[in-house]
């Protein structure tokens, strides 16, 4: 009894030291992936990243990762030739390989969120109009027209969507014409636009756009997900 109640007590401590080796392990690899991430997709804040899954060493043994949650503040993603910055962006990476003598990590499949103010939507669009939200998952657009050698402001209810997994679009609903010939057309120029967003880890692709009170919420999705490397 008392060899087995030592072998039982030896058992507890192995364990108790090996998930200790296992959590420090978890802990460091997850610094060094926050600033591999952060040195390849330039962001200006160090990304906060969890790798999930018990123990973590067995997984690195492997060199595949179940998950990896990653968020990432202050991206700055091109749109339209401009720059936009993306508030935050939170991603979820499943099935991690870690490549290359463990410096490359490409996720099999991931999704993720990005929010975008309007002021920073609006400094990759057109100089002279205005963005808010409208209500009902509506983006309200602001711009003005000479027509006549008169100025029109007008304000539009207007849609955004998403174009081929890369582009957002923000068209207007209806334009009020008050009966001036062309003056929807001349509206129209100031308020409709496409903006084509990259930046984001290589592999990511736009699925949806919904316009809320505080920005859009960009829905991403991808395979073969390039996190570092």
């Amino acid at each position: 009894m008392r060899a087995l109640r030592i072998l039982l007590i030896t058992g507890v401590i192995l364990g108790g030291l090996f998930a200790l080796v296992d959590r420090l392990a978890v802990n460091y690899a997850e610094s060094e992936v926050a600033s591999r991430i952060q040195a390849t997709q330039g962001v200006s804040g160090t990304p906060d990243v969890s790798i999930a899954g018990f123990p973590f060493l067995t997984q690195v043994l492997g060199k595949e990762l179940d998950r990896v949650d990653v968020t990432l503040a202050g991206v700055e993603a091109t749109a339209g030739g401009r720059t936009v910055r993306v508030n935050e962006l939170n991603a979820e990476l499943h099935r991690v390989r870690l490549e290359n003598n463990f410096e490359r990590a490409v996720a099999e499949s991931a999704t993720g969120t990005a929010r975008i103010s309007y002021d920073d939507l609006r400094k990759a669009s057109k100089d002279d109009i205005t963005l808010a939200y409208g209500g009902n998952g509506k983006i309200k657009v602001t711009g003005s027209v000479e027509v006549l050698g008169r100025k029109l402001t007008r304000s539009v209810l207007s849609t955004v969507s998403v174009v081929d997994g890369d582009t957002l679009r923000v068209r207007a609903d209806k334009v009020p014409g008050e009966g001036i010939p062309g003056i929807e057309e001349l509206v129209r120029e100031r308020t409709d636009f496409d903006r084509r967003v990259g930046g984001f880890p290589a592999g990511l692709k736009i699925q949806k756009v919904e316009a809320l009170p505080e920005g859009l919420a960009v829905t991403v999705v991808g395979k073969d997900v390039v996190l570092a490397g």
